[in-house]
This record gives C-alpha cells, structure tokens and sequence, in this order.
C-alpha cells in the first residue's frame, strides 16, 4: 500500500514536471494568438470539435488522437472541404506540443475561421494524460513520433518515435 502511494507521488511530480517543460516551451515560442484548450477540455467534449492534426504525415501515421484529421503543417483547400460550410465550427488544432498547430490556426483565423482552439500540450500532453492515441491502422498505440531527438524529453510516456 505504501510503495503505491509512493507511485502515486512519483507520477504526479513527473507529469507536474511535464507540463512545466511544456509550460516553459509555449511561453517561449507561442504568442497566444490562438486560445488554447486543455486536453481534459476537449476530452470531455471531444465530439463537439472538428479536430486536425497539423503535423507530417509520418507523424500523423505512427500516431494521432482519435478521430483527428490529418490536414499537414499547412493551410490548404483540404481544410475548407472539413468546415467550407461553417467559418464558426468549432475547431481544435493539435501538433506536437502546440507550436506549429498556433501557426496553422493563425492561418486558419486569416481564412475568415473564427472558432479554433490550440490544444495546450497537445498530442504529448494528450498522451502524458493517459488518453489514447491510435496509430494509421486506428489502432491504440503506445508511440507516439516526437519530430525529432530534441524534442523527445517532453513526452514523458509512451514510446518515442522519431527519424
């Protein structure tokens, strides 16, 4: 009983720990110019969001949030046949750790789209949460690609993926 209520704590600290690095990170390269949703938020909520995974294509492939939609790193038409009828949908954009998605929402908000959340942690923080990820075959997975070696450190469970 005691060893696992030092798990307990132990995992707490490492999660806290997590979303300080990641806390850090988007303080640095993020400008809040997209309002953020936390992933507890959009878990409860998840069906109400049109959600895009707005990393590489391999990255999308090895793993994504359920039901995401692979839209790239770039705005394009293939994000207007997702919400051409509706420049209110609401919508949830997701990456690594949240920087690139800002981006693309910023992009998205040029476009006349005026309902888009960036997911705060994104896939990373999805994952460290305990939420599940399916990989290309929708099937859940424990790997999660991290774009590269240095960005790793900040998914703090799973198993890393990167080139």
């Amino acid at each position: 009983m005691k060893s696992a209520f030092l798990y307990l704590i132990f995992l707490s600290s490492l999660l806290a720990s997590a979303q300080s690095d990641i806390d850090l990170l988007l303080k640095e390269y993020n400008n809040r110019t997209v309002p953020y949703i936390s992933v507890e938020q959009l878990y409860k909520k998840k069906g109400e969001y049109l959600i895009l995974d707005t990393r590489k294509k391999e990255e999308y492939d090895v793993s994504h949030i359920p039901g995401a939609i692979w839209v790239s790193e770039k705005v394009n038409d293939s994000v207007y046949a997702f919400a051409k009828a509706k420049k209110d949908q609401p919508i949830v954009v997701y990456c690594s750790v949240g920087i690139r998605s800002e981006d693309f929402g910023e992009n998205l908000k040029k476009k006349g789209f005026t309902n888009i959340k960036n997911l705060y942690g994104s896939i990373f923080a999805w994952k460290d949460a305990g939420y599940d990820v399916v990989n290309q075959n929708k099937k859940i997975t424990d790997s999660v690609h991290t774009f590269s070696k240095v960005w790793a450190p900040y998914l703090k469970t799973g198993i890393k993926v990167y080139n």
